[in-house]
């Protein structure tokens, strides 16, 4: 008889290993608080219709002082991106992404 192991409570809580370099980098976006744990998704500019996406949740991560709510895609191709809410056409930002850096972006409200 097997258990099923229990889901990780701290799951995208903390620390995010990013992979970028060459023509690769990442998005950090800043999100609204309300939105701790709706999905996004990004799509590479202009998007195509259908297919998936890469998704990921908004989680409030720790930083000094405090708390931010925020999404992470760790190894996102330069270029142009959008972002958009998991399943919507709506596109909500958009991003350009550079290889080897970090892209951050605020969240329209």
């Amino acid at each position: 008889m097997s258990t099923a192991e229990p889901a990780n409570a701290f799951a995208g809580q903390g620390s995010v290993l990013l992979d970028i370099g060459d023509d690769v980098g990442a998005v950090v976006a800043l999100m609204p608080a309300a939105m701790e744990g709706v999905e996004v998704e990004i799509r590479s500019h202009p998007a195509a219709s259908g297919g998936h996406h890469p998704h990921v949740a908004v989680v409030t991560r720790p930083v000094a002082g405090g708390v931010v709510p925020s999404l992470v895609f760790p190894e996102v191709h330069e270029g142009l991106h959008d972002l958009c809410l998991k399943g919507s056409e709506e596109v909500m930002a958009t991003v350009s992404v550079v290889g080897g850096e970090v892209t951050t972006v605020l969240w329209p409200t």
